[in-house]
């Protein structure tokens, strides 16, 4: 049993052995044959991704917001320039947020030009107005509130 296991490592050294005297080209590249490979790669594009730029009519809605506000001068003129962004800026610290993206989704929504939702399926019967006195309420719809809230009457 010995003697098997003493042949079959000698079978494996030879082999190992006769592996390694083989051309060592085939299993390393030179650092020449890296260079000559990494240099005719083709240039690929970068793809941008998000939103470029703002639409001139949504940068003047912004801007006349802005004007209202006090904090841009002038008339609005459709342009995303260095003037409306240190305006932007400038309300954007104002309310202690960021300053580095134009426009931040807050600043938006405060110079209300948040999302408009009255196209929106559940908004067409809905209401936005204030609810009706609590006198107005039944009694016992009244009690009912109560109730549910763990309140006694």
């Amino acid at each position: 049993m010995q003697f098997f296991r003493a042949s079959v490592l000698v079978v494996l050294i030879a082999a190992l052995a006769a592996s390694a005297s083989a051309d060592p080209s085939a299993y390393h590249r030179t650092s020449t044959a890296r260079h000559s490979k990494s240099l005719h790669k083709k240039a690929s594009k970068k793809r941008l991704h998000g939103q470029q730029a703002i639409d001139p009519e949504r940068v003047t809605e912004i801007q006349q917001a802005l004007i209202r506000e006090h904090y841009l001068t002038g008339d609005a003129s459709g342009k995303w320039d260095a003037t409306t962004i240190a305006a932007m800026q400038k309300f954007q610290a104002d309310q202690g947020w960021q300053t580095k993206l134009m426009p931040d989704s807050r600043a938006l929504k405060k110079l209300g030009l948040g999302p408009d939702y009255s196209n929106a399926i559940n908004a067409k019967d809905s209401s936005f107005a204030e609810p009706p006195p609590a006198s107005t309420i039944p009694p016992t719809q009244a009690e009912g509130f109560a109730a549910a809230a763990g309140v006694s009457r």
